[in-house]
C-alpha cells in the first residue's frame, strides 16, 4: 500500500502543469464566459426591468444583488463538493439552474417572484461554475498557476464584452422577456459544453480537505482580507448595474458598449497582471489593483456626459478589476496554501456576495435621493477603506499553532492525507497539521 500510494502521488504530480491542465483552463474560460456573460449583462436590461415593474433603482438592483449574494454563498458548498466529487456534475447542475432560472423569470409578472427566479436560478448557476472550476484550475498547476488562472477568468471579461451588447440588442428588438429566454438557452448549452473538459486535478483522490471554517476565522489574515473584499465588492458591481442607466440620465446612449469595454479591458488585466504576478511581489501588485480601481471612479465623476472620458474610465476600471479578479485566487493560495482551495475560496468569496448584496441597492437609493456624483463618491470611499484593510491583512502574522495540534514540517507519506491539512509555516513554506 505504501509503495502503491507513493506511485500514485508521483504519477499525478507528473501531470501538473501539463497540456491536460490547459484543456481544463479552456473549459473554465467557457464556463465563466457563459455565466458572467449573463450576470454582467444585467445593466443592459436594468431600465426595462425597472419600468416593467414600476420600481426605483434600488429595488431593480436587487435582481442583480440577490444573484451576486447567492452565487458567492453557494460557492461555499460547491467548492467543497467539487473538491470531493469533481467539477463535472456540479457544472451540469449549474447549467440546469441557469437555463431554468432565466426561463422562469421571463414568465413572471411580480417583482418579488422575479427576485426568486432570477436570483436563485442564475445565482446557483454561477455558483456551480465559478468557484469549482477556478479551484480545479488551481489544482492542475503549480509553476504556471497564476498565468492559468488569469486565462481561465478571462472568460468573465469576454462574456461581459459579448453579453452586454447582445442583451441590449435583444431587449431593444424583442423585449427583455425574449432576451432572457435566448440568454438562458445559450448559456446552459455553453456550460454543458464546458463540462466535457471539466476534469479532476491530479492527485485529487488523495487531496486534503480545506481547513475547517472555524480555524480560518481564527486567522487574522483571513478576517482582514474578508473585510477588504466586502467593502471593495460593495462598489465593484456598480458600473455593471448603473452605467447604461447613467448614460440615459445624461441624454446619451451607448452604456451597454461601455459595460462591454469593461469586460474587454478586464481580459487584458487578467492576462497581463496574471503573467506579471509571477515576477513581482504578488501582494503589492494586488494592492495596486485596488488603488487603480478607486482612482478610476474619480475619472467617472469628472467625466460627466463626455463619452470619451467615460471610455477612459471603463478602460482603467476594467483593467484593474480584471487584475483584482485574476489575482484573488493566487493571493488566497499564497496566504493559505493550495490544499482544499475550493473550500477556502468558497468561504472567502462570501465577502463579495455580501458586498454585492448590499452595495448596488444602497447606491441606487443614494442616486434616487441625491445624484450619481454623490453615489460614485461613496464608492471611492469604500475603495480606500478596502485598501487599508488589505494592507493590514498582508502585514498580519500567520496564526500560532495550538499546542494540542501535532505539526510536521516535512510531509510524511505514512501520515493519512485524510486526517491532515497544510497551512503556511511562520518560518516560510508549508506545515502539515494533523487533526
Amino acid at each position: 500500500m505504501h509503495s502503491a500510494y507513493g506511485r500514485k502521488v508521483t504519477d499525478s504530480r507528473e501531470r501538473v502543469d501539463s497540456a491536460a491542465g490547459w484543456l481544463v483552463v479552456a473549459a473554465t474560460a467557457t464556463a465563466t464566459f457563459a455565466v458572467f456573460g449573463v450576470t454582467y449583462s444585467f445593466g443592459a436590461v436594468f431600465t426595462a426591468i425597472r419600468e416593467e415593474f414600476g420600481v426605483g433603482k434600488g429595488q431593480a438592483a436587487l435582481f442583480f444583488s440577490f444573484t451576486t449574494f447567492i452565487y458567492f454563498v453557494v460557492g461555499v458548498f460547491t467548492g467543497r463538493l467539487a473538491d470531493r466529487y469533481g467539477p463535472r456534475p456540479i457544472l451540469l447542475a449549474g447549467a440546469v439552474s441557469l437555463g431554468l432560472g432565466l426561463f422562469l423569470t421571463s414568465l413572471v409578472n411580480n417583482v418579488l417572484l422575479g427576485y426568486l427566479t432570477y436570483g436563485v436560478g442564475v445565482g446557483i448557476g454561477v455558483g456551480c461554475a465559478y468557484v469549482p472550476m477556478i479551484a480545479t484550475v488551481g489544482g492542475w498547476f503549480e509553476r504556471d498557476r497564476t498565468k492559468a488562472m488569469g486565462v481561465a477568468v478571462a472568460g468573465i471579461g469576454m462574456g461581459t464584452l459579448v453579453g452586454a451588447p447582445l442583451a441590449k440588442y435583444l431587449v431593444t428588438s424583442y423585449g427583455w422577456r425574449t432576451a432572457f429566454v435566448v440568454l438562458g438557452v445559450g448559456s446552459a448549452a455553453l456550460l454543458a459544453l464546458a463540462s466535457i473538459g471539466a476534469r479532476r486535478p491530479p492527485g485529487s483522490g488523495t487531496q486534503d480537505p480545506p481547513p475547517p471554517l472555524r480555524l480560518l476565522l481564527k486567522d487574522r489574515r483571513f478576517i482582514w482580507l474578508y473585510a477588504s473584499m466586502t467593502l471593495l465588492s460593495s462598489g465593484l458591481f456598480v458600473p455593471m448595474v448603473y452605467l447604461d442607466d447613467y448614460l440615459e440620465s445624461q441624454g446619451r446612449s451607448g452604456g451597454a458598449l461601455l459595460i462591454g469595454i469593461i469586460g474587454a479591458t478586464s481580459v487584458v488585466g487578467r492576462l497581463a497582471l496574471g503573467a506579471v504576478a509571477s515576477k513581482v511581489d504578488l501582494m503589492r501588485l494586488y494592492q495596486m489593483c485596488v488603488i487603480a480601481l478607486g482612482a478610476s471612479y474619480v475619472i467617472w465623476i469628472l467625466a460627466g456626459a463626455n463619452y470619451t472620458s467615460l471610455v477612459v474610465f471603463t478602460i482603467c476600471m476594467g483593467t484593474s478589476y480584471g487584475g483584482w479578479i485574476a489575482l484573488s485566487p493566487a493571493v488566497t493560495a499564497h496566504l493559505f496554501g493550495p490544499i482544499g482551495l475550493g473550500g477556502v475560496l468558497g468561504a472567502l468569496y462570501t465577502s463579495a456576495g455580501i458586498g454585492g448584496l448590499v452595495g448596488p441597492p444602497i447606491i441606487g437609493v443614494v442616486i434616487d435621493a441625491t445624484n450619481y456624483q454623490t453615489a460614485i463618491g461613496l464608492v471611492i470611499v469604500l475603495s480606500f477603506l478596502s485598501l487599508l484593510l488589505l494592507i493590514t491583512a498582508s502585514r498580519a502574522a500567520p496564526p500560532s499553532t495550538p499546542p494540542s495540534i501535532q505539526v510536521s514540517d516535512d510531509s510524511d507519506e505514512d501520515i493519512s492525507q485524510a486526517s491532515a491539512w497544510l497551512v503556511p509555516s511562520s518560518h516560510g513554506g508549508m506545515r502539515l497539521i494533523r487533526r
